[in-house]
């Protein structure tokens, strides 16, 4: 683990990032930079919690429950809306947890909101999945808060039926595991590099 520290441009304070083999953190922050980095989070998690509410909006008003629409007829084999009611986790799992994801999904989104603004904007795939995570959590929070359970609509296949923020809270996931696997890549070619410079390095203090 090695520690830096660099002025921000924002704030007067010095600014340390403590970085590691996982992910950079940031300390030492100005008020411009707590408000830059919920924009940041806002931007990507609102135009989600967005698109869910108004889509399970319209599957609640148009829909009974275990309904199913699909206009393309080839399509319905694969596909298809169709309205569920789920009190459980993502994807229908635990359905008797209601309170207990209720209470989870509420500590998750407090976790993110104090954690994200000491993620440095170096780590973009931590910084990308929690706001994916946020937007999920917050969307599935609004249904049980709401209607007491959550609306699941989305069919495929034979895979459990879900939503946006389902969906989202995977793709989260995806774009983690991703980032990570891209980033190490990224350091294992510098090491290659500088380890190739020192090699020659050697050899001409050698042939000297």
């Amino acid at each position: 683990m090695s520690e830096k520290t660099t002025l921000n441009e924002n704030s007067s304070r010095p600014e340390t990032e403590i970085s590691g083999a996982e992910t950079i953190l940031t300390t030492n922050l100005g008020f411009n930079d707590y408000i830059q980095n919920y924009l940041f989070l806002l931007l990507i998690a609102l135009p989600i919690v967005t698109l869910d509410q108004w889509t399970k909006g319209l599957v609640r008003t148009h829909l009974g429950f275990y309904e199913r629409w699909m206009p393309i007829d080839w399509l319905e084999p694969y596909a298809r809306i169709i309205r569920t009611q789920n009190s459980g986790a993502a994807f229908g799992m635990f359905k008797q947890g209601a309170d207990l994801f209720t209470i989870l999904a509420i500590v998750v989104i407090a976790i993110i909101l104090i954690y994200f603004p000491r993620v440095s904007k170096e780590d973009w795939p931590l910084r990308f999945a929690m706001g994916f995570q946020l937007a999920g959590a917050a969307g599935n929070l609004i249904d049980r808060l709401n209607h007491g359970s959550v609306t699941d609509f989305i069919s495929v296949g034979n895979f459990p039926v879900f939503n946006i923020a389902d969906a989202s809270i995977s793709f989260g996931v995806a774009i983690l595991l991703l980032g990570v696997w891209y980033l190490e890549r990224q350091e294992k070619a510098k090491l290659e590099i500088v380890g190739g410079d020192e090699f020659e390095l050697e050899i001409e203090e050698e042939s000297n």
